[in-house]
């Protein structure tokens, strides 16, 4: 029997595995490019700066986006007291400020939370979700979205989004520039080895950043059950949300990794590559790691 704190300690030990083993692929492959196109320690270095620098615009600015996308607005504390005490007492609990509080107006059940720091958070969930689900399973997705912004996940979500905007545009450049082909036999194997990472690249970033995503989850799942003291919340509201099959009408492929669960893919069990690219772990695993902490 795994309880809440062993849950969160091997979720956090996995995810900072996965996110050196990205880094040092970032890294890899921004050096096999620089040596097919034969930039040099400069032109490297050059390159990532201006890949920086236009994806640090999503860095500041992606919580606007994503409430703008949700098309939500200021919840209201007359209206929805229970939502906003619930937030106030949780965030109290985790030992964060409290976010500022939004309600989008989907009919679709779901919720998020976004902002580069605890300080700067927002948390929204649908009008769909507080209509279906009782006190604790809204406390238990609360407590969910809490879980994201004391762990860091929306920043990391951030930094990760960066590195990949990173291998997206030093492909792209590469793939349109014009490498030197006469080379020796060593020089061959190189250019080989360039050209699959200027093709792989962004396809396996997108999987170890999918792979983020994933791990993240199960860790805010396990810090919910921590929070509110009852994973049956969570393991409630999960199985109502498995059960929805409405789709989120403010559903973006930017923001879908943001939200408790995939607002793209269909809530049954999914297979090859459904699986492979799907931003959430499968609804039922994520019950499963629940159940044990009963």
């Amino acid at each position: 029997m795994v309880n809440v704190y062993q849950q969160v300690d091997q979720n956090r030990t996995k995810s900072f595995l996965v996110i050196v083993g990205f880094f040092i692929f970032v890294v890899l492959a921004g050096w096999l490019i620089s040596q097919i196109l034969e930039w040099g320690a400069a032109g490297l270095f050059l390159a990532f700066v201006f890949a920086s620098g236009s994806t640090l615009i999503s860095y500041y600015q992606g919580d606007k986006i994503a409430l703008s996308l949700a098309r939500a607005k200021p919840a209201n504390r007359r209206t929805e007291p229970e939502f906003y005490s619930a937030v106030e007492n949780l965030a109290r609990a985790a030992q964060v400020p409290t976010p500022k509080v939004y309600v989008s107006p989907d009919p679709a059940m779901n919720a998020f939370a976004t902002g580069r720091n605890p300080e700067k958070s927002s948390l929204c969930v649908t009008q769909g979700l507080l209509n279906n689900l009782n006190q604790t399973e809204l406390e238990g997705v609360i407590g969910h979205e809490i879980a994201h912004i004391k762990n860091l996940d929306t920043r990391l979500f951030a930094i990760v989004a960066i590195l990949i905007g990173m291998i997206a545009l030093l492909s792209r450049f590469a793939f349109y520039s014009r490498p030197n082909r006469d080379r020796d036999q060593g020089g061959g194997i190189l250019f080989i080895f360039g050209m699959a990472a200027i093709i792989l690249s962004p396809l396996i970033g997108q999987l170890i950043q999918l792979s983020i995503s994933r791990r993240r989850e199960f860790l805010a799942d396990a810090s919910s059950a921590f929070l509110t003291r009852q994973p049956s919340g969570l393991i409630g509201a999960l199985k109502k949300l498995a059960q929805n099959h409405q789709p989120l009408q403010s559903a973006n492929n930017a923001t879908a990794h943001f939200y408790i669960v995939n607002p793209f893919f269909s809530r049954g069990r999914l297979s090859g590559l459904a699986k492979l690219f799907n931003t959430h772990p499968p609804i039922e695993d994520r019950i499963a790691e629940l159940e044990k902490m009963r």
